[in-house]
């Protein structure tokens, strides 16, 4: 593929947990028929251990990465096997399966030209810090409506692709909202806190790509507004 950058080390795994899966969120009682989850936060799941039925999960990390140029973009494709995503999948590329499909993630330009599979979104531009080398999560989240995540910052971009549902992010600058089938970006170091709106589940992936030498994610004391509610 052309127009990539070089990655020194790509590592495909959900290795050591950023925080315990039984303290994946806060549960406090709903009005929406179920009791909400709050200050969920994206946690790797080992090996063996069954996943959590709603939460937030870290499905593939690539570490070692080196770009040349200040954003990229990250281009997701579907394929309809595993066998045809690793054959098409670069040295930069991230393949999972989740949601019933073979998802095939590449980053790079916006005009770069991924092989094979059925082209989904182009989720950018993603700002990135200077940084030495960085570091990209992939995540994985099923939410109900009105569960939200925890109140934190990124030391990098995230991008997000809406499956299916509603979400809304809050940030200082106001509330950015996406449906099914929508993305979202977010700059580095911004404080967030994520809501699920409507009235469906709400499925979606996330990308974080973040300075290695940091964490992937902190909380943050900034209070929302509520302008996700409104």
């Amino acid at each position: 593929m052309t127009g990539i950058p070089f990655i020194g080390a790509l590592v495909l795994s959900l290795a050591f947990q950023i925080m315990p899966v039984d303290n994946l969120r806060a549960q406090v009682p709903g009005t929406t028929g179920h009791e909400r989850l709050s200050e969920v936060a994206c946690v790797d799941v080992p090996v063996g251990k069954q996943r959590p039925e709603f939460g937030c999960f870290n499905i593939g990390t690539a570490t070692g990465l080196h770009f040349n140029q200040a954003s990229v973009y990250w281009h997701l494709r579907a394929f309809p096997n595993r066998k045809a995503a690793e054959a098409a999948k670069s040295a930069t590329g991230i393949v999972v399966e989740e949601d019933g499909r073979v998802w095939l993630s590449e980053f790079g330009a916006r005009n770069i030209a991924p092989r094979g599979g059925k082209a989904i979104a182009v989720i950018g531009p993603l700002q990135l810090p200077a940084a030495e080398s960085y570091t990209a999560v992939l995540s994985y989240a099923v939410m109900r409506p009105g569960d939200s995540s925890r109140v934190h910052t990124h030391p990098g971009p995230e991008g997000w692709y809406v499956l299916a549902g509603e979400q809304c992010l809050e940030t200082p600058a106001g509330a950015d909202r996406a449906q099914a089938g929508g993305t979202t970006t977010v700059r580095p170091n911004i404080p967030m806190e994520l809501n699920v709106t409507g009235t469906k589940l709400r499925r979606a992936f996330a990308l974080v790509i973040h300075d290695s030498a940091q964490q992937r994610g902190i909380p943050s004391d900034w209070k929302p507004s509520g302008a996700c509610s409104r």
